[in-house]
């Protein structure tokens, strides 16, 4: 690869960056006027304000204030901003300013880097430790909260991405959920044979794409993946062919959706027994009951069989966070409810509401399939591994992430997409590397 060529492809990303910059900027008035769904970001007695991009979870919100005010003295106060794109843009505008809401969610690994690395966020390392010392946080999840040693973010949740299933179709053809590779292929085989699309696969939206390049991958061979997202592996090492290898069979085979199928249809498709097994992360659990599908009656769950036995277990988690503003308004009663967020009675309440796993690991999730997943992954000591969407330079995710969709929408092969990922890992990765300097 020559010179120029590198300097053409890094241009790509520095031109987005700009272009992104310019649109923030022109977010400017949209942030100053207030764009969030709810009232105004100014401090009011008995409450936190909290910037968040998820308006189906203000309810949530509010049941786990009402528990923390027991604690703190301070309840929740939500404002949501439906546009993901804005209410990234509003965030970092207003993160330095007065206007910066008390609380803010947003993700965890580089994306939560990047934010702290523009600066303007409160050091939680103090309130790590204490979660630490009482055993409401897991150590491993410590550095996708962290930039240079110090915490910035405490765990908002934890989800793990499974395959639910449909219990009345697996029971009807006899099937069971696979422990291994060999019987995950004999389940799709039934399947596709009774006329049942095996697995769901999306990319609508973007992101859904990565969501089998990152199962297979890590079931292929996990630390590898480890040392992938960390840029200390090529995307054209031999892991990476042959879970895009096994990824291309399955689609020749006809064992996924075309990649135009939306994800909010998965759970109908469970249900109408069009579908066998939807990949995605526990949180869709909450989705199940909204189609009128019991836990452990309508559906089930299961982690991802590793390719070859000797392989390790791992499991994908995603972990969103709290961050506080430096100059939140409300700050010392931002830093109560931080430091309170992760005790087991608020837990309780937002578990239950999101009917997921508890970012406490004390705290046992109310649903019967994703209290079995929890003691799977405990039992089994499972690998716990960043998702691909926190796990890398955000720039490098989401140009990868196009490229993955591309793959699935037929227009490149296995060998052609990784070729371009790798590519693109090196100039991100050196760019990440030459703003860090």
């Amino acid at each position: 690869m020559s010179a120029s060529g590198r300097t053409r492809r890094a241009a790509v990303p520095l031109a987005r960056r700009r272009f992104l910059a310019g649109m923030a900027a022109g977010a400017a008035t949209l942030a100053v006027e207030g764009c969030a769904r709810g009232e105004s970001t100014s401090a009011q007695p008995g409450t936190t304000s909290i910037s968040n991009d998820n308006a189906t979870w203000d309810e949530g919100y509010l049941s786990a204030g009402r528990q923390l005010k027991k604690i703190t003295g301070y309840a929740l106060r939500p404002l949501s901003n439906p546009s993901v794109t804005s209410y990234q843009q509003v965030v970092q505008m207003t993160l330095q300013t007065s206007k910066a809401t008390d609380l803010v969610k947003w993700a965890s690994g580089y994306q939560l880097k990047r934010l702290a690395r523009a600066g303007g966020l409160t050091d939680l390392t103090d309130v790590w430790g204490t979660y630490a010392a009482k055993g409401w946080v897991r150590g491993s999840a410590r550095e996708a909260m962290s930039y240079h040693g110090k915490v910035y973010g405490v765990p908002l949740y934890e989800s793990y991405y499974v395959l639910f299933y449909s219990k009345p179709v697996f029971q009807r053809l006899g099937l069971s959920a696979p422990g291994s590779w060999a019987e995950l292929l004999h389940c799709a085989e039934v399947l596709k044979r009774n006329k049942i699309t095996p697995f769901l696969a999306s990319q609508v939206g973007g992101w859904p794409a990565i969501e089998w390049f990152q199962e297979l991958v890590t079931k292929v061979d996990p630390r590898f993946y480890q040392r992938l997202v960390a840029g200390q592996a090529s995307y054209t090492d031999d892991a990476a062919r042959q879970a895009m290898n096994i990824w291309y069979d399955f689609m020749r085979k006809g064992w996924m959706t075309s990649p135009d199928f939306d994800q909010a249809r998965g759970p109908g498709a469970l249900k109408a027994g069009t579908v066998g097994m939807f990949l995605h992360g526990t949180w869709q659990a909450q989705g199940m009951t909204a189609a009128g599908m019991k836990a452990d009656v309508d559906y089930g769950a299961f982690i991802l069989p590793t390719v070859r036995p000797s392989t390790p277990k791992s499991v994908i988690a995603e972990s969103g966070v709290f961050v506080v503003p430096s100059r939140a308004s409300s700050h010392k009663a931002a830093m109560a409810n931080v430091g309170a967020w992760l005790d087991p009675s608020v837990q309780r309440v937002w578990s239950d509401f999101l009917e997921d796993s508890s970012a406490n690991p004390t705290v046992r999730s109310s649903n019967p399939v994703v209290a079995r997943l929890q003691a799977d992954i405990a039992r089994e000591q499972r690998i716990p591994l960043v998702r691909y969407w926190e796990a890398s330079p955000p720039s490098l995710i989401q140009g990868n992430a196009d490229d993955l969709g591309g793959f699935m929408a037929g227009q490149t092969s296995p060998a052609t997409t990784l070729r371009r990922m790798q590519e693109r890992a090196q100039d991100e990765w050196a760019a990440w590397r030459r703003d860090e300097a």
